[in-house]
């Protein structure tokens, strides 16, 4: 086998491995997948060609493309069990979609050692929900927030979740446990959130990205397809997998692992941001 081919496989396989892994994730914790999926990106960008200033930007419109796959299997898997409030959903949409577009177009506007730096900060903020869980267990409302406070919370939401290539699942889950609603249900209509920001963000990424120069072969704009395809793939199969354990594992020890994965996480991408 020739070092190209064997190059090819290699970031098959680790595509492949990070779309199984953030599938179980997404269903698990609500969460779009993007955690698991941005970092293995960075690490196969430099596989698949392109200019190293591109990473960032492709890394977080690819991983957009399979959080739209992984969230609504995720999601599906949750309904089955009635868990989902598709309320929340239905009021919170326009919000978070408006949000969603305007992170895409701040996105456009940061280069790649920006958004690299942005992403760092952000999973390490995110790290701290996973740590230390106290931090949303108080609850003090009874009701989800409504008019402005709602359209603020749900359009920074979107906005924010955009700019990492995430499914915005930590956020929706700490507020909607901070209003009353139990553990599995947040994490069960957070996984249609991730969708909501998901979708806006890949045809944003791919817009904004159109006629950039240095993109891999198989790029429409900052989405590498043949990625997405590969991880999105994967995703679906274990998303399922993921739910079903949400409902049945002890969440405890596997919210400080995974806490303790975005620190290592976080690190890696801001040591990245450093050599840009």
């Amino acid at each position: 086998m020739s070092a190209d081919n064997l190059s090819w496989v290699v970031t098959l396989v680790a595509m492949m491995a990070a779309g199984l892994v953030a599938g179980f994730v997404a269903g698990l914790f609500g969460i779009g997948g993007g955690f698991m999926v941005v970092p293995a990106l960075f690490l196969v960008l430099p596989l698949l060609g392109g200019e190293k200033a591109q990473y960032a930007h492709i890394a977080i419109g690819t991983s957009a493309a399979t959080i739209i796959v992984t969230s609504l299997r995720s999601l599906r898997a949750h309904a089955r069990r009635g868990a989902v409030e598709w309320e929340v959903l239905k009021t919170w949409a326009p919000w978070i979609v408006l949000g969603s577009m305007l992170g895409v177009i701040l996105a456009g506007h940061v280069d790649g050692r920006g958004l690299t730096l942005i992403f760092a900060s952000g999973v390490m903020l995110m790290s701290l929900n996973f740590i230390v869980p106290k931090l949303g267990d108080r609850v003090i409302s009874q009701e989800m927030p409504t008019g402005v406070l709602r359209a603020g919370i749900a359009g920074g939401l979107g906005g924010f979740s955009s700019l990492l290539g995430i499914g915005g699942g930590t956020i929706a889950i700490m507020v909607m446990t901070v209003c009353g609603r139990s553990i599995h249900r947040a994490i069960a209509t957070a996984s249609g959130i991730g969708a909501l920001i998901a979708i806006p963000s890949m045809f944003g990424f791919m817009l904004i990205g159109l006629h950039q120069q240095g993109l891999p072969w198989g790029s429409i704009g900052y989405v590498d397809m043949p990625a997405a395809i590969a991880i999105g793939s994967m995703s679906v199969l274990t998303a399922p997998l993921g739910a079903a354990a949400a409902h049945s594992l002890p969440p405890a020890p596997l919210r400080r692992l995974f806490g303790a994965y975005l620190v290592f996480v976080s690190a890696l991408m801001f040591r990245n941001a450093m050599k840009m």
